[in-house]
């Protein structure tokens, strides 16, 4: 038996490989920091509102009054959806994974619209717009009742709510929505995002780029750990239930959910905010159970895996504020989407500056001495 392979060897799952040179935000895993066009996350999260980090993911800089008017009032203006798209919604069944329908409402609007030729701001604002549109009548109709028309006197965070509802939200709802949308928006080369570069630099169009995302964002590993976190502490149930709980997980070799990051080698910078909202938000017998589950699961991690430098990532208390601004768990991936369509928007726009198709090479590791016979002649 022969085989081959390359002269370098394969760094698994790209670890250590720089795949594109950005702009737009980078991890700082050793320090614990996430930075967009320049600003520390600590310095945007609860300051500034969700359009005005998209402005600065797309245009590099924060906005003013006039520039900040102007954002706002296109988004609102795009909210609604294209007939087809509507029809396409409603012809999904109740059953569907909410982030299925996403995907394929997003492919709907590339194909409605449509959206085709280099990307541009103007298409990357109009998906971001419709995203909660998706996502909020797609809910409606499964629990058998009406879609809301958005409204465009409201802001992204609460017209998203309000689509869902159809009642105005209290307004610590909509802040700790809008802080988590801030918070999620972008995060370095992640694999969405880089789905997302993958098939912007073949110079597809934005939508087919973002429906990529989407797909990889639908992943346990990506974007579907929020809604684990909330089943992990459904399963503890109680603070005398989490020294056992968790110790009967390790023991068993089973993933403690919330807890860990490739790129992080100390506290997720996210986490912390979220910590403090969650504690603001949540009932106090609710954040109990969280803190309690926290500390005691970064207490033996380090423990019995001192050597891996496990901390608490941002989906542990993604799933706390989410949970206690009236959101369904399994909604939990199409809102982060909702946060990350405007950092997979910002990519594709960056990628198509001095585009260069992406194509990484691989290790082969079969055989090239196989000699064909016919079917006839095969044992």
């Amino acid at each position: 038996m022969s085989s081959v392979s390359t002269s370098a060897a394969a760094a698994k799952g790209l670890d250590g490989v720089v795949v594109a040179s950005t702009g737009i935000s980078q991890v700082f895993g050793n320090e614990g920091r996430l930075v967009y066009r320049g600003y520390s996350i600590g310095q945007l999260a609860g300051k500034a509102t969700f359009e005005e980090v998209c402005h600065l993911l797309w245009k590099g800089h924060l906005p003013n009054q006039v520039e900040l008017d102007e954002i706002r009032s296109m988004m609102s203006a795009r909210r609604a959806l294209p007939e087809a798209v509507l029809a396409t919604i409603k012809a999904m069944p109740a059953s569907t994974d909410p982030m299925d329908d996403l995907r394929t409402g997003a492919s709907a609007i590339g194909a409605a619209l449509p959206i085709s030729g280099p990307a541009t701001y103007e298409q990357a604002l109009t998906l971001t717009a419709m995203f909660p549109t998706i996502v909020a009548t797609f809910d409606r109709l499964r629990k058998g009742k009406e879609p809301i028309a958005p409204r465009a006197d409201l802001s992204h965070a609460a017209n998203y709510l309000y689509m869902l509802t159809g009642n105005i939200p209290h307004e610590s709802h909509v802040k700790s929505l809008d802080t988590y949308l801030v918070l999620l928006a972008d995060h370095g080369m992640n694999a969405s995002t880089f789905t997302a570069r993958v098939i912007a630099s073949t110079e597809s169009d934005i939508c087919s780029a973002v429906v990529g995302g989407i797909g990889a964002l639908k992943g346990p590993l990506h974007g579907g750990a929020p809604a684990l976190v909330m089943d992990m502490l459904d399963q503890i149930g109680a603070q005398n239930n989490i020294k056992p709980w968790i110790d009967r997980a390790l023991d068993g070799h089973i993933k403690l959910m919330g807890f860990g990051h490739r790129v992080y080698k100390t506290t997720d910078p996210r986490a912390e905010i979220l910590r403090t909202m969650a504690q603001q938000s949540s009932t106090p017998e609710f954040f109990a159970l969280a803190r309690g589950t926290e500390e005691y699961a970064l207490e033996e991690l380090h423990r019995r895996k001192s050597d891996q430098r496990l901390y608490t990532n941002v989906e542990f208390y993604s799933a706390a504020v989410l949970n206690s601004v009236g959101l369904d768990r399994d909604l939990f991936p199409s809102t982060f989407a909702i946060s990350r369509v405007s950092g997979w928007t910002a990519h594709v726009l960056e990628q198509m500056v001095g585009n260069r198709l992406i194509r990484p090479q691989s290790e082969y590791t079969g055989r090239t001495d196989l000699v064909f016979t016919p079917v006839s002649e095969r044992p």
